[in-house]
């Protein structure tokens, strides 16, 4: 089985004691590459870290996350130094893989709704200017986040809706705006969860498979740490939903990445 897991955090301090175990049991278990969004400046170090020390493994993406927005006198500074790492990228990493994690996240606050527009659609400039795709976050906020990527139209975006938890009708939108794709991970493992029901009406070459680790594990791993070795887990409940083997999901998913990130 040849995967990828197009959203992992393995940088984040959850994974400070055994991170190397951690990507050993991630390529054990058929997960080549893991692809790194970025947060905020507080966890480069240990993402460029990752992407030097594993170059055809880990592949970092940059960008500023919402939250990372909210109640930040900073956040400003934060999009400057990611456009200079689009630029330049920092000793030791030769590229970047899409601009991201960026997006809006309106759980926790609406205080900041503005603030989070602007970051995102300077992020979107970036991705337009640089050539690249987005890894996009989304909490809260999918009329808002639809608006803003409907007003974009023609602009000839592309990416991943990073843990889509949109209705079908957010997926049709969205499809008519660019070159999008949808990134599924652990809650379609869950009892109930309405991804079942979505992914009846999505194509195969649609989706993407994500870990979002340390967040969000699939069962039977609920409430524990989440890691990319996981990914089969996912991989084997889509498989399970549209009828196909996981050697076909596996197959279909690592194309749409490899298409969408061009690796």
């Amino acid at each position: 089985m040849n995967l990828i897991d197009t959203h992992s955090h393995v940088y984040d301090r959850a994974f400070d004691a055994d991170r190397r175990e951690v990507l050993e049991r991630a390529v054990a278990a058929g997960v080549r590459r893991t692809m790194l969004p970025a947060i905020d400046s507080r966890s480069h170090s240990t993402l460029f870290a990752l992407a030097r020390e594993y170059p055809d493994a880990c592949l970092p993406m940059i960008g500023l996350h919402p939250t990372s927005v909210n109640d930040n006198p900073h956040w400003q500074q934060e999009l400057e130094l990611v456009e200079r790492y689009l630029q330049s990228p920092p000793q030791g990493v030769s590229r970047f893989y899409a601009v991201g994690e960026a997006g809006l996240d309106l759980y926790w606050s609406k205080d900041w709704a503005r603030e989070q527009r602007e970051a995102f659609e300077a992020q979107i400039d970036m991705a337009v200017r640089y050539g690249l795709p987005l890894a996009v976050h989304t909490r809260n906020a999918w009329p808002e986040m639809v608006e803003v990527l409907e007003g974009r139209r023609g602009q000839a975006l592309r990416g991943v809706m990073h843990a889509f938890s949109g209705s079908y009708s957010d997926y049709k939108r969205i499809k008519d705006c660019g070159d999008w794709v949808f990134g599924i991970g652990g809650v379609v493992t869950y009892k109930n969860s309405e991804l079942t029901e979505l992914l009846g009406r999505v194509p195969l070459s649609d989706i993407v498979l994500e870990t979002d680790c340390p967040y969000l594990p699939p069962i039977p791993h609920r409430g524990k740490r989440n890691e990319s070795a996981y990914l089969p887990l996912i991989c084997r409940k889509v498989a399970e939903i549209y009828g196909v083997s996981p050697d076909t999901v596996a197959d279909t998913t690592t194309r749409t990445a490899e298409r969408i990130f061009r690796l």
